[in-house]
């Protein structure tokens, strides 16, 4: 009887693998489902048991089962064995190693907290300082800091909270790794209460992710059911709950002091800095606040060294990132490597070029509030001090791809109408600036498109980014000028009659 693997992540539901499940069941096929290996291109993806390993069928459909059935590695959808596929044996995987080989909840629910659980703080902490881990969330922020800080900050309770809250355009990897490796998360958020005697942790997700809050849902239970979670931590005596919470689906709350607000029930809104969450975070007290892919770093480095994970990357850039390719792109996905890949190399090499088979204009790395880069930069290493140097940033890995068709007028237009919707409104210069450049911009599309000038109106969005930029009170406001700046620098032709 053939066995065959169908994903179950969000991506291949909505490319039709449930219909694909049932065609198989039809067929006489013992169907197991798996989480994601993160080729959406390839969705929705078929695996079928042959001896030891499984080929691969890319863009499979119900109508298409029977020939596949009959012809195997023959058919023109076959893209040979999973572990041989070029997309997939280049990359590094230290995060997403185990996902998509088998359903998430049959993964193994730890495989180094027990040794943790026999380590002290100060050798937890180390190790993370040896890696040189920084916050993958988008600041880059050195993850030891924080670290040390809420295990200094003397309290009766801290917290360890997850930024779930996953809202930039072309990013997805969190949900990926919550669908996919529950358990990583799980792991990595424990050996960090371990770590800064935290008892007690929220993962904070976002409300559009259904499938996701299902599955680590029931990775909870089972954690807790298997006495990793609770107030005796596989027999160690140390205690840490965690819970799931789900947003409401605000933007702003990708940041983490509207975050901790949302979590304590208040309206999601930035707090003034300092004190910073690791001295005073959620209910005022010590919180280590990372995202998915920093918690679920942890593990590897846990397991590995601290040693072994600085030596993948660039400088301080160091391990591996999963950068997350969208937009118009021919093989969009997940591609984890270390630190240093050029911009090139993951758009062309990776991706493929554009789906529409029209020449690469720009990619916008980091979320809507990420900058614009041209072609002549493509050559640039992806590390956060090569995309400083550029005024952009890595962000969450998020690169949304753009052929030679973008507006990036209308993109810088875009990013003002965005921090209008979003913006919290606690501050004037975010509030009251977005509105003011999204009408600006309007006033320059329009002299763009009656053949007038539009200096005078891009001297005035000039002046409100550099208002935006220097006085908004977080990075909602304080990123949205990184857009249009990028585009109005690079491409100003866009701006032009």
């Amino acid at each position: 009887m053939t066995t065959a693997y169908v994903s179950l992540d969000t991506s291949a539901v909505a490319a039709g693998a449930q219909q694909l499940e049932a065609a198989l069941l039809s067929h006489g096929a013992t169907v197991r489902r798996n989480g994601s290996r993160g080729l959406a291109w390839a969705e929705p993806l078929l695996e079928l048991v042959a001896g030891q390993s499984r080929l691969a069928f890319r863009n499979v459909r119900a109508a298409d089962v029977a020939a596949i059935l009959e012809q195997g590695a023959e058919h023109p959808q076959c893209l040979g064995e999973v572990d041989r596929i070029d997309f997939l044996n280049r990359q590094t995987r230290t995060i997403f190693d185990r996902a998509g080989t088998a359903h998430p909840l049959e993964l193994a629910k730890t495989t180094i907290l027990e040794e943790c659980l026999e380590r002290g703080p100060e050798t937890l902490l180390d190790e993370v300082q040896t890696a040189g881990l920084r916050g993958r969330g988008g600041a880059g922020f050195p993850a030891h800091i924080k670290w040390r800080t809420v295990l200094d900050t003397p309290a009766e309770q801290k917290y360890v909270v997850c930024n779930a809250d996953e809202g930039d355009s072309g990013t997805f990897a969190d949900r990926l790794l919550m669908e996919g490796d529950p358990y990583r998360l799980i792991e990595g958020m424990t050996i960090s209460a371990l770590a800064t005697q935290a008892t007690r942790g929220y993962v904070y997700l976002r409300s559009e992710y259904p499938l996701a809050a299902d599955i680590f849902q029931a990775a909870l239970d089972g954690a807790y059911a298997d006495g990793l979670l609770g107030a005796d931590v596989l027999g160690s005596g140390r205690s840490f709950d965690l819970e799931l919470f789900i947003g409401a689906g605000a933007y702003i709350c990708g940041e983490e002091t509207s975050l901790l607000e949302s979590l304590e029930g208040k309206r999601g809104e930035i707090r003034a800095k300092p004190p910073v969450p690791a001295v005073a975070g959620l209910f005022g007290k010590p919180t280590l606040v990372h995202n998915v892919i920093s918690f679920a770093s942890v593990p590897a480095i846990m397991k590995n060294g601290g040693e072994w994970y600085a030596a993948l990357g660039v400088g301080r850039s160091t391990g591996t990132m999963p950068f997350q390719l969208a937009g118009n792109v021919k093989r969009g996905g997940l591609v984890e490597v270390p630190f240093g890949i050029t911009i090139d190399a993951l758009v062309h090499g990776y991706g493929d070029g554009t789906r529409s088979g029209r020449p690469i204009r720009t990619v916008q790395i980091g979320g809507p509030l990420g900058a614009y880069l041209a072609p002549d930069e493509f050559d640039t290493p992806l590390t956060y001090e090569h995309m400083a140097a550029l005024g952009a940033g890595i962000g969450h890995g998020g690169v949304v791809v753009y052929d030679d068709s973008v507006d990036l007028a209308e993109q810088a237009r875009f990013a003002f109408a965005f921090c209008e919707v979003e913006s919290c409104g606690k501050c004037t210069p975010c509030r009251i600036g977005a509105v003011r450049g999204k009408e600006t911009m309007d006033a320059v599309l329009r002299a763009r498109a009656e053949g007038r000038s539009t200096a005078d109106r891009l001297a005035v969005v000039e002046d409100l980014c550099e208002v935006m930029e220097t006085a908004s009170l977080c990075q909602m406001g304080g990123m949205t000028p990184i857009p249009v700046v990028s585009a109005m620098k690079r491409f100003p032709g866009d701006f032009q009659p």
